[in-house]
């Protein structure tokens, strides 16, 4: 498959080129379509860009379900399945299905599946990310308190043992965790979050060496302040840790995200935190790990008023990046792509389109609609 007349972004910067060269499931080369001989063009499908954007596949690490699914009620490939297709509509081709605060068996169901589950990246699986139960409970947000719990001995080294193929991330309040676990995560090269945490900017120091990530900054987490500068003064002011955002202008006014963009600069990267109604139109209210959430108006809210996740897609994200946060769109794009292939250290075959990176990409026109999306190789097209 070769692409052509695109504008294309690779990851960096966008580019003079205007072709890729796809080889099954990897990106032969980028160049330019004049420079493409007659003998190279036999039997390839030529897709016409028609002067669109073409970037990189979109990389979610912090997304529940989507598509009419959440990963927390149903732990199996099917979802997963179903979650990928709704993704690639909004031109996202990676992501970490997140488990919230749940029983032991559902985090060994969802260890095991990944375990089992050797292509995996097929379906633009990554990995989990882990998101509690070992947090705060004043900071809970939809989480249950009743599964709020310093985890086992054993079930960390089940984390631990099944390595980086399987756990990208793990979000565990500092003030709750104890340092043997967070040696053990560590070690075995798994990224550890501070989130859903009411930590102070002294609790956070004490175990700074063992925390490299923050989950959905701003929210769950004590908030900056000027005689105690808590978890997000802690985010900002260390040079370590990157952090993940929800920008829907829902979790946060959007002049918060401005904020923390000129503090954290490439530290910074999209998520959704999306749950079932995500790329859904007919959804008005769902259960999250036993909780009921009602979606309206683009919000999803327990009936006491609680934020449970999000309805946000990728592109969208990228949108408000770009009309709401006051960011470029080669920056907006850099936050969807290269920054989170960074931070979960994928960068050198997902999160830029160069020569032998996996063939994931999507183009999208001037009004953010995505048109089409690339995933290892095959293409859908969208209307």
């Amino acid at each position: 498959m070769i692409i052509k007349n695109a504008k294309i972004f690779d990851g960096e910067k966008f580019i003079d080129e205007n072709a890729v060269v796809l080889d099954g499931k990897f990106i032969k080369k980028v160049t330019d379509f004049s420079l493409i001989d007659e003998k190279e063009l036999e039997n390839q499908e030529v897709i016409d860009t028609k002067g669109m954007m073409l970037s990189p596949g979109f990389i979610d690490l912090q997304i529940n379900g989507c598509g009419g699914v959440l990963f927390n009620d149903d732990i199996s490939r099917k979802t997963l399945e179903i979650m990928n297709e709704t993704n690639k509509r909004y031109g996202c081709t990676s992501f970490l299905p997140t488990l919230i605060t749940s029983p032991d068996e559902k985090i060994e169901r969802a260890l095991n599946l990944m375990k089992e589950m050797k292509d995996k990246e097929e379906i633009g699986v990554l990995g989990l990310h882990i998101e509690g139960p070992y947090i705060s409970v004043e900071k809970k947000g939809i989480h249950r308190p009743e599964y709020i719990r310093v985890l086992s001995g054993e079930m960390i080294e089940k984390i631990a043992d099944a390595g980086t193929e399987v756990t990208k991330i793990i979000t565990i309040a500092p003030e709750k965790a104890k340092i043997e676990h967070l040696e053990k995560l560590k070690k075995a090269g798994i990224n550890i979050a501070v989130g859903h945490t009411n930590a102070t900017y002294k609790e956070c120091m004490e175990k700074k060496e063992y925390y490299n990530c923050g989950t959905h900054l701003y929210n769950a987490m004590r908030g900056l302040g000027s005689r105690e500068p808590g978890v997000v003064g802690f985010l900002f002011n260390n040079d370590t840790t990157n952090c993940g955002i929800i920008v829907d202008g829902l979790h946060m006014d959007f002049a918060s995200v401005e904020i923390a963009k000129k503090i954290l600069k490439d530290r910074l990267y999209l998520v959704t935190d999306a749950v079932s109604p995500a790329g859904t139109d007919n959804m008005t209210e769902f259960m999250f790990e036993g909780n009921r959430v009602l979606y309206k108006n683009g919000k999803c809210v327990s009936p006491e008023g609680t934020l449970g996740g999000s309805a946000l897609v990728m592109i969208e994200g990228i949108k408000n990046l770009v009309e709401k946060v006051h960011v470029s769109l080669e920056e907006a794009l850099r936050m969807a792509t290269s920054y989170p292939a960074e931070a979960v250290a994928v960068d050198e075959k997902y999160g830029f389109i160069k020569e032998g990176y996996f063939a994931d990409l999507t183009y999208f026109d001037d009004n953010f609609n995505v048109k089409g999306t690339v995933s290892k190789g095959n293409l859908t097209r969208y209307e």
